[in-house]
Parts: C-alpha cells; sequence; structure tokens
C-alpha cells in the first residue's frame, strides 16, 4: 500500500498484521481521488474510520489542508502516528482515538470532505450517515464518500444531500453524498 500521488508520492505506507483493518485497495483509491481530486484542495478532511490512515494521507498528499484522523483502536492510532511520520505529514493530521458516534456527537467542526470506509461486516457505515446528515459538520458543498462491498444495499436519501450514482470496482462501490 503506498501513498499514489502528490507531495509523498511513492512512500510505501506501513499496514497492519492480521485481519482487523481492511486497507481500501490502490485500484479503488485511485478511482475514489479521480473523482474528486479537483475538490481536495485546500480542504479539511475526516477519515473517520481511520485504520491505516491512507485515505486521509492521500487526500493531505494531494493539497488538502488538513485532516483529523479518528479509530478507536490504540494499535490503529498508533499505524496512522506512523504513516503520517512517513510522509512527513504529521503537521497536518490531527489524530482522535476514539468511537466514530462519540466523536460525531461532539464534533463542532466543520469538514469538506468525510471517508467512510468502515468494517464491512457491521452497520457502521448506515450509522455514521445518518448521524453526520443530521449534524452539521460538513461546509456548504461538503462531500460524503462511502465505500461498501458489492451486496450490500445502501437505498436510502438524505434531506439536503444530492447522491451520486454507485461507481464499482470489482468487489468493492463507491457512493458520494454532496451537501447541497
Amino acid at each position: 500500500m503506498r501513498v499514489i500521488t502528490g507531495k509523498a508520492r511513492g512512500v510505501v505506507l506501513k499496514t497492519p498484521e492480521g485481519m482487523k483493518t481492511r486497507p481500501t485497495s490502490d485500484r479503488v483509491k485511485e478511482a475514489m481521488f479521480s473523482i474528486i481530486q479537483f475538490d481536495l484542495p485546500g480542504a479539511k478532511v475526516l477519515d473517520l474510520f481511520a485504520g491505516t490512515g491512507q485515505l486521509g494521507i492521500e487526500a493531505l498528499s494531494r493539497g488538502a489542508q488538513s485532516a483529523v484522523f479518528i479509530d478507536e483502536q490504540d494499535a490503529a492510532c498508533r499505524l496512522v502516528r506512523e504513516n503520517l511520520r512517513r510522509t512527513k505529514l504529521e503537521e497536518q493530521g490531527r489524530i482522535i482515538c476514539a468511537d466514530y458516534l462519540s466523536f460525531l456527537s461532539k464534533c463542532s467542526e466543520k469538514f469538506d470532505f468525510v471517508f467512510l470506509d468502515p468494517p464491512y461486516a457491521e452497520v457502521f457505515l448506515e450509522n455514521a450517515l445518518k448521524k453526520i446528515t443530521e449534524i452539521d459538520i460538513l461546509q456548504s458543498g461538503g462531500i460524503i464518500v462511502s465505500e461498501r462491498p458489492v451486496g450490500k444495499e445502501l437505498s436510502f436519501e438524505f434531506e439536503g444531500f444530492s447522491r451520486s450514482k454507485d461507481y464499482k470496482y470489482g468487489n468493492t462501490l463507491l457512493t458520494l453524498f454532496r451537501k447541497d
């Protein structure tokens, strides 16, 4: 797993041992950032299920102003810190080791992007989308980028948000929600 482009291009990111974290494949990550590339410069990013931090780090490498990384696992938070250090982007990143719903309930910051790549087998994606669309943490025109497996339905719409089509890459679906 590596940073695809930008200031940290080519830096290999450290990955966790075992199967607790499922990093986004380079193919899906490249497609994702091709879709949003023109909105990234100067953006404030939230990587809600950070894992390795690769989505927030890729955004920083491509010109995002700052990124907040949230993960409830101490090991994941240490991994994000190490990956920020490897990419020399630690000054632009802030790591919070917390449960995603606890963080969202207390969050008063505004973001331009929220990356949602939670564990596939859980209902974290649905819960996070519902909570984010109920609270006011996205700038006008802000984008939620959600990743899920093929076969996991995401059949709801949110008032005040426009939904993109589903983008399919192998066994992965990407869906974007833009705040109107």
